[in-house]
């Protein structure tokens, strides 16, 4: 086996201009989750519908990712990162087209869902390029030592972007455009990370340091697993699926539990939203910039941390009886999905060679897209009893917190170890109960 090769150091401009792509995906991600409620409350969509809308695009987002990862390694990370700011900016631009049918009514509701399902879906199936691409850039640079840091940073820009989304969506509610005006500023803001990308960032190196990698042979090299089938990292699939199943529940229905706790119409509730998506997004910030960098807080400490966090969160929001304690209690969950998210990201990514970067942060990109195909279940919960949803957040994030402790790969999930055979040792020698 070889070993893996030093990463040149990530220069600093070209992690900022990485870090821009993420915020600006994050941002219209977000802010259009924001808005939603509203739009299909004012275009006559059902609320499962709605939440519906962006099962196609998981679904698509999930089974594109690994392609558009293994297509990084061939054609370089850049070239994969423009796929994926074009396919947003299409899609949002698409949807914002949509919506402003849907909001002059000029067709029936179920034409307008239709449409904004397939506008969406592009998102899906080429948007999902530049996630895998991202992470494998930050990981082509960055040390193993530092790697748990380098991911909480790059998962500090979706932070970073959920926080300025929401704040930033009723502001682009314009009047002529009404609630279209936020999905086209969206697009126009991607079009111009697009051109920086184009312009300035630089190829990732790392394919080019490709060094001696054993002997030569005349027989075929073995093609390796895929990675839901790769016991290094199927624990922290199984983990993060879970996870960003949990939070995108909470996300997608926490605008329908405002508007019915405060009583006013979807418009009218569209700031109180919005603030409370950001006191979310800057208890991730806090967890992903200070929290985890102040105590040096190491993927095990994070997987265990997160799910304990979210698990009170949510108990918070389902026990409410007020805006207030909703509010509070979004912020606490999304502490612990701040923590649980880089948790996630870096254990797998340290449980691999370099070789494996980027399969596997297509993997992970495609656990994070396809849990959103159970939102409409979560929402059919929200409609028959308002608590029922965070009510079974909180018991997956309690099963969950019991499966980082009982299980070998996630009990080791630590990034001391200096070198490849160390690093993958602890997931191979997992047990079977903790395998899955």
């Amino acid at each position: 086996m070889a070993a893996d090769t030093a990463p040149s150091a990530l220069p600093k401009r070209a992690f900022a201009i990485i870090f821009g792509v993420s915020v600006a995906t994050a941002l219209g991600n977000t802010g259009l989750i924001s808005v939603l409620p509203a739009i299909g409350r004012s275009t006559g969509i059902p609320d499962e519908m709605v939440v519906a809308i962006f099962s196609l695009s998981a679904i698509l987002w999930a089974f594109a990712s690994p392609f558009w990862a293994r297509s990084s390694d061939r054609f370089g990370r850049k070239p994969l990162i423009m796929v994926g700011l074009s396919g947003f900016m299409v899609s949002m631009t698409v949807c914002g087209v949509v919506v402003s049918a849907g909001l002059r009514h000029l067709a029936q509701p179920l034409v307008i869902f239709v449409c904004f399902l397939l506008a969406r879906a592009l998102f899906g199936l080429f948007g999902s390029a530049s996630n895998p691409a991202t992470q494998a850039y930050v990981a082509d640079h960055t040390p193993r030592e530092q790697r748990t840091q380098s991911m909480a940073s790059l998962a500090g820009a979706f932070g970073l972007g959920t926080v300025v989304g929401p704040f930033l969506a009723p502001i682009f509610i314009y009047p002529v455009l009404g609630l279209a005006g936020p999905l086209f500023t969206f697009a126009a803001i991607a079009a111009a990370m697009l051109l920086i990308v184009w312009r300035v960032l630089p190829e990732s190196t790392r394919r080019a340091q490709d060094q001696w990698d054993g002997p030569a042979t005349d027989e075929p090299a073995a093609k390796p697993l895929p990675m839901w089938r790769d016991r290094r990292v199927i624990p922290f699939l199984i983990y993060g699926f879970i996870v960003a199943t949990c939070q995108t529940a909470q996300q997608q229905t926490l605008g329908f539990l405002i508007i019915d706790k405060l009583g006013v119409s979807p418009l009218a509730a569209q700031r109180p939203i919005a603030i409370a998506m950001m006191f979310g997004a800057v208890a991730g910030l806090l967890a992903q910039w200070g929290v985890i960098r102040m105590f040096e807080m190491t993927p095990r400490q994070l997987l265990r941390w997160g799910v304990a966090c979210a698990a009170l969160g949510n108990l918070m929001v389902a026990l409410s009886h007020d805006y207030s304690t909703v509010v509070a209690g979004y912020a606490i969950a999304s502490l612990g999905f701040g923590f649980a998210r880089p948790g996630f990201t870096a254990g797998s990514s340290l449980a691999v060679g370099w070789k494996d970067q980027a399969r596997v942060a297509g993997a992970i990109a495609a656990v994070n897209g396809i849990n959103a195909v159970f939102a409409p279940a979560f929402m059919a919960l929200y409609r028959h009893a308002h608590a029922a949803p965070f009510v079974l957040n909180v018991a997956l994030m309690l099963g969950l917190l019991g499966y980082a402790f009982v299980n070998r790969g996630l009990r080791n999930a630590d990034p001391a170890p200096a070198t490849r055979e160390d690093a993958t040792l602890a997931t191979l020698e997992r047990s079977d109960e903790g395998g899955a």
